[in-house]
């Protein structure tokens, strides 16, 4: 069965490639798997049918041969152990590559996530002005040890690796890219990921659906 990954219809991140389905869509290019999309509109999401596959109504999901995942990181994980080149060989670095996915979807993105819901989703309660700047002093802190970790290797595990993607997507988000002038080391790591030729896909893939839905609109 030809993979079905479920994507927003009209992603709100503008074709940017900052959905989640990003990372999912990125690691099945980059393992040479065809896929289909199925495109779901914020209302489609909350329905008992999309709920059955994501319990939480969001996206993405994956389905393949009677099975159905959601979370893109335990999704990204699947793919990664199904096929060849996204995970080292060797059984150490294939244990580092994957914790390194695991703390890029719960070190890194919760408190670049924080930040983002800080400003846009609280930016108007008056515990705002206080809280920023510890989120802020927060995400510095994470970004520093990851800086520090990367040296000046160019991917987390030497070769590339699914953890490159899922951390690289995370960076990807705006809260940590406004901090990216303060890591030079983190942002040519970003510009590495965004330069290889399934990524270049993958973004060209969602902003082109994000095009043809503004154009539906017009």
């Amino acid at each position: 069965m030809t993979p079905i990954v479920s994507v927003f219809a009209a992603s709100p991140d503008g074709g940017r490639g900052l959905a989640r389905d990003m990372a999912v869509r990125w690691a099945l290019i980059e393992a040479g798997v065809a896929h289909d999309l199925r495109p779901l509109s914020f209302a489609e999401l909350k329905t008992p049918e999309h709920k059955a596959r994501q319990p939480f109504g969001q996206i993405p999901t994956y389905e393949t041969d009677g099975q159905t995942l959601f979370e893109s990181g335990a999704i990204v994980l699947h793919i990664a152990e199904a096929h060849d080149g996204l995970l080292p060989a060797d059984p150490a670095a294939r244990a580092r590559a994957i914790a390194w996915m695991f703390a890029a979807v719960s070190t890194l993105e919760p408190v670049i996530v924080e930040r983002e819901v800080a400003v846009l989703v609280e930016g108007d309660r008056p515990w705002t002005p206080e809280r920023l700047p510890l989120i802020a002093a927060r995400l510095k802190a994470r970004l520093a040890d990851l800086a520090d970790a990367l040296g000046d290797k160019p991917w987390l595990e030497d070769d590339f690796s699914a953890a490159d993607i899922l951390m690289i997507c995370a960076l990807r988000r705006p809260a940590a890219m406004l901090l990216m002038p303060e890591f030079p080391a983190l942002a040519a790591y970003v510009a590495r990921g965004e330069a290889r030729p399934a990524f270049l896909r993958a973004f060209a893939d969602q902003k082109a659906r994000w095009q043809a839905d503004q154009a539906r609109r017009a």
